[in-house]
């Protein structure tokens, strides 16, 4: 399933009416990980997807549950910058 059917999925969005706006957020996703050292492979895993919808969903119009989306993705984003496989400076690249 395409990254931004996943988005629209989660954020239970039918229409396309959304699509360039949800695209430029999971782009704002995969640059945010990238500045914290992620890396983000060109096919995705489970791990840095769920981060990217959790970023998508955050962002997305005005959460009632921002504060929680933003501390989970905060966690999501930490966990992934201190992990071997998923940066530049471990062993161990995706």
């Amino acid at each position: 399933m395409a990254l931004l059917l996943k988005v629209k999925t989660a954020l239970r969005i039918t229409t396309d009416a959304f699509d360039d706006e949800l695209t430029d957020l999971i782009e704002a996703a995969k640059l945010d990980l990238q500045i914290a050292g992620v890396i983000v492979p060109a096919s995705l895993d489970a791990i840095v997807t769920r981060a990217i919808i959790t970023y998508c969903k955050m962002s997305f119009g005005i959460p009632d549950d921002y504060d929680r989306l933003k501390r989970s993705y905060d966690e999501q984003k930490a966990q992934l910058s201190t992990a071997t496989g998923w940066t530049d400076w471990g062993e161990a690249n995706v």
